[in-house]
């Protein structure tokens, strides 16, 4: 037995009563999201926890002990993107229509995070159908560098046997994740008259080199190393910033480099890879660079192994959805599964709604999938935690 019918007119009101808090990251400031998530596992009986890790930066943390047995977690993230322009309505208003509901962080992931808490009200009211201890980990900051789940680690909690995460999958099962690193490099030149080019260094010109060679790293190196679920790793420059006057040949050059990187990759090794680019630069060119920091990411790639039973739970329970493709497959982004693998913890990720209209204008996840999403988290939980 599992949860049949997920109470829809509830979900909605939660969903809109989440949605209309603002948690736009950055800033955050999911404290009063946290109230309010924390308030609803209350009235099931979690014993509540909530943690912050800066002002204002909250993580939920709820457990139901239901005697002897594994421990498995619910986890998603609090925070959302910025809502930007563009809105047929007002982005903090959960709108339905065409069988939809629109509103930031419908999808990604407040939707899935309510379709959580239905499934979780089920297990509370059937404590005889399953046995073990029940978590609920919602984080803060998962949208810029995953802060919230890197300080719930950090706090060294019980030990977790498994997860399941909640991102826009299309209730599909995800069994491994890309990881990034992004250094900002620092190209450096000499300053001159711009009508005297001769008598400096253009370290524009000097950035372009090492581009070159960012370039010939990607196609002959990096994107070979492909795996089977998550595809190819990646080198690429999403920003470019150099000079400080028209007039003036520019002293530096600042370039971010993004690297994604596949399961099986070490991430120390990727750094020293990065840094022996920069060598090479110098050796072949004279460029003179360094890595001045590492901008904070999401965090490393990682993988569960497709045969562990909680991959077999959440491919088996999305096609009981009525998923045609239910996986195991592997999401190209980010997300907090890396964490909870760092404590060896097995996991997966699925969700209700779309990556693909995640981030942007009239954010939405399909009813149906909403309500299939909550059933799929109840039944892998009775999989998992089954007497």
């Amino acid at each position: 037995m599992s949860l049949s019918s997920p109470d829809i007119s509830r979900m909605k009101r939660d969903l809109a009563a989440l949605v209309a808090i603002n948690t736009e990251n950055p800033p955050g400031r999911e404290r009063e999201a946290a109230d309010l998530i924390s308030q609803m596992l209350s009235e099931i009986g979690f014993d509540m926890t909530l943690s912050e890790y800066a002002p204002g930066r909250t993580n939920v943390i709820g457990r139901l002990e239901n005697g002897d047995g594994p421990c498995f977690a619910f986890n998603t993230h609090i925070d959302v993107v910025p809502a930007g322009e563009g809105w047929a309505q007002d982005p903090f208003t959960l709108t339905e229509r065409d069988g939809k509901l629109f509103g930031r962080g419908a999808c990604d992931a407040k939707g899935p995070l309510i379709a959580m808490i239905e499934a979780m009200r089920w297990l509370a009211a059937n404590r005889n159908d399953w046995s073990g201890t029940l978590m609920a980990i919602f984080v803060a900051d998962e949208e810029v560098a995953s802060e919230g789940a890197k300080f719930y680690v950090r706090e060294a909690p019980a030990h977790i046997d498994y997860v399941v995460i909640g991102e826009p999958t299309s209730n599909t099962t995800y069994s491994a994740h890309k990881g990034s690193l992004r250094p900002l490099v620092r190209v450096h030149g000499v300053t001159a008259h711009s009508g005297t080019p001769e008598l400096g260094e253009n370290a524009i010109f000097r950035a372009a080199q090492l581009l070159g060679l960012v370039e010939e790293s990607h196609e002959h190196s990096v994107r070979c190393r492909c795996h089977p679920l998550v595809g190819n790793a990646s080198l690429t420059v999403t920003r470019i910033s150099g000079g400080h006057a028209d007039n003036v040949l520019p002293g530096a050059c600042e370039l971010l480099l993004d690297r994604r990187m596949v399961p099986g990759e070490d991430e120390d090794a990727v750094k020293q890879e990065i840094q022996d680019l920069l060598q090479l630069a110098h050796d072949k060119f004279g460029v003179r660079s360094e890595i001045i920091t590492f901008k904070p990411t999401t965090g490393g790639a990682t993988e569960t192994d497709s045969e562990d039973p909680i991959v077999l739970a959440g491919v088996e329970a999305c096609a009981a959805q009525g998923n045609p493709e239910p996986g195991p497959f592997g999401f190209q982004g980010g997300c907090d599964l890396v964490h909870f693998r760092s404590l060896g913890t097995k996991g997966i990720i699925i969700g209700p709604g779309s990556l693909a209209v995640a981030h942007k204008p009239d954010e939405f996840i399909p009813i149906d999938e909403f309500i299939a999403g909550s059933k799929i988290y109840c039944d892998v939980a009775l999989k998992m935690l089954k007497r």
